[in-house]
C-alpha cells in the first residue's frame, strides 16, 4: 500500500495502484506517491 497525494488540492488516497485522476478535483495525471521516512538499520 501507498499514500498518493494531489499535487492540485492536496488530497490523500491510500491505495496499490496510482490513481489516474484525484477522487476530490477530478483533475487527470496529479498524483503524486509520498514516500514515508526509512528508518536506518543498526549494524
Amino acid at each position: 500500500m501507498a499514500v498518493f497525494t494531489c499535487e492540485k488540492c492536496g488530497s490523500q488516497v491510500d491505495t496499490r495502484c496510482k490513481p489516474k485522476k484525484c477522487p476530490q478535483c477530478g483533475e487527470t495525471g496529479v498524483m503524486c506517491k509520498v514516500e514515508p521516512p526509512k528508518e536506518k538499520k543498526k549494524k
